[in-house]
């Protein structure tokens, strides 16, 4: 007899342990409570990580070093196997229009293109991020990319962008000849 065959025998559900029903049930008196503390009252709940008081298993651990893991960047991936089956000859690609096609679920992360499949449409193909053979393969199929560079962070957003081009732009030979 296999495991299988034990489940289909037995059904899908399990009977529920009747307590408090007698000392011969097993269950019976403190209904498998134990006997004192907070356990054995009623309304008592704790966290699933709490260990009686002792020092927590994550207290207890070593925490050294440093991890970029909250860093990550994460994107919405799409194959060129999935815009050729989903897009039509000369379509406009973009993290909009693919939302409306049901290849992606939400504008919440930026879109990378990878070349998985081949293309034979001509698309213009709007993404932050593209593989080489993706942008390769949409290219020799008549279509365009275009890549969409990405805001840098900044603390105060558009204040320091508008302070930091007026300082990255290059001085005039007017300006240069008087300081000389």
């Amino acid at each position: 007899m296999m495991i299988h065959e034990i489940t289909e025998l037995v059904g899908p559900h399990k009977r529920r342990k009747r307590l408090g029903r007698g000392e011969s049930s097993g269950l019976g008196k403190t209904s498998g409570r134990g006997s004192k503390g907070a356990g054995s009252r009623s309304g008592n709940s704790y966290r699933a990580s709490y260990e009686g008081g002792q020092i927590p298993f994550a207290r207890r651990i070593p925490k050294r070093g440093f991890s970029n893991a909250a860093f990550r960047r994460l994107y919405h991936v799409v194959n060129l196997k999935a815009l050729e089956a989903r897009c039509d000859n000369g379509a406009v690609v973009d993290l909009d229009a693919l939302v409306r096609l049901g290849l992606v679920r939400d504008t919440s992360r930026p879109l990378k293109v990878l070349g998985e499949g081949d293309l034979t449409k001509a698309l213009k193909v709007t993404a932050e991020r593209f593989s080489a053979s993706a942008k390769a393969k949409i290219e020799a199929a008549g279509g365009s990319v275009t890549v969409v560079e990405r805001q840098k962070w900044t603390r105060h957003g558009q204040k320091n962008q508008a302070r930091d081009k007026d300082r990255k732009a290059p001085r005039s030979s007017a300006a240069e000849g008087a300081k000389d």
